[in-house]
């Protein structure tokens, strides 16, 4: 990649699901090993030729401007997109519509991953999607016994505390600026609110599977193993 890329980074949350960490300190903001969590994310797009940043903030967004600054010491050049009352994860967008005219990348800032932007780009450019959605597979385990019916409620099969895998969103995503016309303006308005827009308008969306390292350190439990695991990854 030689020309410098765009990406946008969603944190604005108020991570209830941290609390109390997070209490009078804003998610993006904590500490993974010895930088916050959002530092690491930029510092990992620098180093993928991401140079502008657009950080969308809103819960003590100011914190995170006073850290980051323009993000010149981070070999970035950092631009902030703040809201006045909660818009989700895709209605920010909307105010961006004047400065996202290239393909872009748009990734939540409290995720870890060991992904290849550059193949992603390049599946996401390679396909023609208007939309892109970085997945990764999860296996939940059931602990019970599962029962199929069919629709006459006979019974059909019976498996016993099975495995179940699926594919989830990584919270990492490459977007044409095209999809910011079906958000509605100033309204909360989530990322599945918006795939699922585009898939009814006929809009081309596809998944890239990363078979590599993801976390979301949402839950006190994740924030734990971020920090158990962050010295051996290779970001």
């Amino acid at each position: 990649m030689s020309k410098s890329l765009t990406a946008v980074i969603l944190a604005g949350g108020k991570g209830t699901r941290l609390k109390p960490f997070t209490v009078n300190f804003p998610k993006p903001l904590m500490p993974v090993n010895d930088k916050p969590i959002l530092e690491i994310i930029i510092r990992q797009l620098c180093k993928n030729n991401f140079k502008e940043i657009i950080i969308a903030i809103g819960h003590m967004g100011e914190m995170i401007r006073l850290y980051f600054q323009d993000g010149r010491k981070f070999g970035v050049n950092i631009t902030y997109s703040s809201e006045d009352h909660p818009l989700g994860t895709a209605g920010p967008l909307f105010s961006l519509k004047d400065s996202l005219k290239e393909t872009f990348l748009l990734m939540n800032g409290d995720v870890l991953a060991d992904i290849n932007f550059n193949d992603m780009l390049e599946f996401h450019k390679q396909n023609r999607d208007q939309a892109t959605i970085g997945l990764a597979k999860r296996m939940v385990h059931v602990d019970f016994g599962v029962v199929d019916l069919n629709e006459m409620s006979e019974f059909q099969k019976w498996t016993e505390k099975p495995d179940l895998e699926y594919l989830v969103s990584m919270g990492i995503y490459f977007m044409e600026p095209e999809v910011i016309a079906h958000i509605p303006p100033g309204k909360f308005f989530n990322l599945p609110d918006l795939i699922v827009k585009l898939k009814k308008d006929k809009q081309k969306v596809k998944g890239f599977l990363h078979n590599g390292y993801w976390l979301d350190i949402g839950r006190p439990e994740d924030y734990e193993k971020a920090c158990n695991e962050f010295e051996n990854l290779k970001l």
